[in-house]
């Protein structure tokens, strides 16, 4: 067979699977709304519960069962305010939290009271994530890294990402070791999401450029999520919306609209076994943090 049949060929059986596993991604519609109250930094999952990060003082973490979303408990993060993410770890049953006005991170162990670790990053962290070595990856935007660590806080290594991924907020790592990286702040020029290889040198595939409203654009990508396809979920702060990409970072469909949310979304979470999307958004009032909830869309 010529050369040329056989890569049509390759290239229709992949748009095929392409459209195939976009199909399994639709329009995300409520189901749920968790309780207003203070802002929310973070939201996550473990088995069969739901971890809501709140901005107060203690009792910060608030704890829903996953199938009828009533409140279980609360965990307390001792002394600390400051919150900026949240994730977990189903190996090790832990909860990860990032806290930039000391510039740490916090564990708590979800099965034992009051246990936990904490380290510090020596840098402000933004987002965090755990790769499939169970460790935990800190984006720290103000220096332009992603930093690894161990479940004790044993730093593993240092990433510096290209110098053009400014603003760094929320790095995750796929199965390959590529890391997929949002970026961009209101006063950078370019704002995008981009695929990075292992080593972090280099930019192997992007998704926006210039800031605008426009469905290649965003104004400020803050936080991601990744299925087992390696589709990107990305939250877009001012555009307030939730974009889905492809593997190979093309836009495939808008997941959440502003025409769903109430005030400014900010992070995100994938149940992908129960298609289950987890969107957090705060009121702004003169400049600061209000109200919060976490709204749960069906995908």
């Amino acid at each position: 067979m010529p050369q040329k049949f056989k890569n049509q060929i390759q290239v229709g059986l992949f748009k095929l699977v392409l459209r195939r596993t976009c199909c399994l991604w639709t329009v995300g519609q409520v189901v749920h709304s968790l309780p207003e109250g203070e802002a929310v930094w973070g939201v996550t999952s473990l088995a069969d519960e739901v971890y809501v990060l709140r901005d107060k003082e203690r009792e910060q973490v608030e704890v829903y069962d996953v199938i009828n979303y009533s409140l279980q408990r609360h965990l307390s993060v001792p002394n600390i305010r400051g919150f900026v993410d949240m994730t977990s770890c189903e190996h090790y049953r832990c909860v990860y939290i990032a806290n930039n006005n000391d510039n740490c991170i916090h564990g708590l162990a979800v099965d034992v009271p009051r246990a936990g670790t904490w380290w510090c990053v020596n840098d402000q962290p933004a987002g965090l994530s755990v790769n499939v070595a169970h460790n935990v990856l800190v984006t720290c935007p103000e220096v332009g890294k992603i930093k690894e660590y161990s479940s004790r806080g044993d730093l593993v290594r240092e990433i510096s990402l290209p110098d053009d991924v400014n603003s760094s907020w929320h790095a995750i790592q796929l199965t390959n070791g590529q890391f997929i990286v949002c970026h961009g702040d209101l006063d950078d020029p370019v704002r995008r999401v981009c695929k990075i290889n292992t080593d972090g040198h280099d930019i192997v595939q992007s998704h926006g450029g210039r800031p605008g409203p426009d469905i290649g654009q965003y104004r400020l990508p803050s936080h991601l999520a990744v299925d087992d396809n390696e589709f990107v979920f990305v939250v877009d702060i001012y555009n307030k919306r939730v974009t889905l990409l492809s593997a190979t970072l093309d836009y495939v469909r808008q997941v959440v609209s502003h025409d769903t949310l109430k005030w400014w979304p900010g992070r995100l979470y994938l149940d992908a076994q129960r298609r289950r999307l987890y969107v957090t958004e705060n009121e702004c009032e003169n400049d600061e943090w209000r109200a919060g909830r976490v709204i749960v869309f069906s995908v």
